[in-house]
């Protein structure tokens, strides 16, 4: 509705500070363009108080990482009483927590891959896994943190002991999946389109980490209907498991080599994506005939509390 107060939560402390920063800018943009009041919050930890005294109509919630991501902000956003965007504190904490999302995944019958949660030193000190595997840290983005071992690693990551570690000291290990990488946005209850992520060079050393032209997006992905479809029902059951609300994108890894959808596994939901005008989940929601602007409005009317 338009003429709302939002007050757009972004920035934070987070490894994930400074997309969180870009995320914002865009939304405040597209808020202001329909016509909407925005105040941009770099989020400290005063902000219960700010939002006290500023007593908006809504919060759009773009933190990615702690605190914005784990149901920190959303309880804090519950007791003051202002409506806000994306998933509640439960849905939002258990996301976060890689391996309990894991366990919720597997009731829901959403294939995921197996591993363990293992403390970063003895992550540093043996291959946790038969090679080729994956290091995550447990409960932060899955932009941070990530290192990848392949055969050509005779020793574990000893990044991992360094002191100024900053992702947990818990890390999850996957073995790697090969074959092909596919991200999905759900909407409110609606599964939008699925999107190829192919990289644009090898990583030659441990860490996976995003940088601008490091990926091409191929949208929709080239893959058969039945995978493509399979992806869209695991993306909405993965989102409905874990209780999530209004915006989340599920990622996935699919084994191409298998038959059928038999190779496909989701890796997580991210329930805070990514919200620039280039990000994965506006440029899905524009596939399907909505626009950015359009998209930040949707999320602002669909703000409430409950979650």
């Amino acid at each position: 509705m338009p003429g709302k107060h939002v007050a757009v939560l972004m920035g934070g402390w987070s490894a994930e500070r400074e997309v969180s920063l870009r995320s914002g800018k865009a939304c405040a943009d597209a808020l202001e363009a329909s016509g909407h009041s925005v105040t941009k919050i770099d989020v400290g930890r005063d902000i219960a108080t700010v939002l006290q005294m500023l007593k908006p109509d809504a919060a759009l919630n773009v933190l990615h990482g702690r605190p914005g991501e784990d149901g920190t902000l959303q309880g804090i956003l519950e007791v003051i009483g202002v409506p806000y965007s994306h998933s509640g504190v439960l849905a939002s904490a258990v996301a976060m927590q890689k391996d309990l999302a894991k366990i919720l995944f597997r009731a829901a019958g959403v294939p995921t891959p197996g591993g363990l949660v293992v403390s970063r030193s003895v992550a540093a000190k043996e291959h946790v896994l038969e090679r080729p595997y994956v290091l995550k840290p447990v409960s932060e983005g899955s932009s941070v943190g990530v290192f990848i071992v392949t055969e050509a690693h005779e020793y574990p990551p000893q990044e991992l002991t360094r002191e100024d570690w900053a992702f947990g000291e818990m890390v999850l290990a996957e073995p790697f999946i090969p074959g092909k990488e596919l991200t999905c946005a759900v909407m409110g209850e609606d599964a939008l389109g699925v999107i190829e992520i192919v990289p644009t060079a090898r990583f030659y050393d441990y860490e996976a980490k995003y940088a601008p032209g490091g990926s091409r997006h191929l949208l929709p992905a080239p893959i058969s209907p039945i995978v493509y479809q399979e992806v869209r029902r695991m993306a909405l059951a993965a989102h409905r498991a874990l209780g999530c609300r209004g915006v989340s994108r599920a990622d996935f890894r699919w084994d191409d080599s298998a038959e059928g959808t038999g190779g496909l596994v989701c890796l997580e939901v991210n329930t805070q994506p990514g919200m620039t005008e280039t990000s994965l989940v506006p440029e899905i929601a524009v596939h399907a005939g909505i626009s950015f602007v359009e998209l930040v409005k949707w999320m602002v009317e669909d703000a409430s509390l409950n979650r």
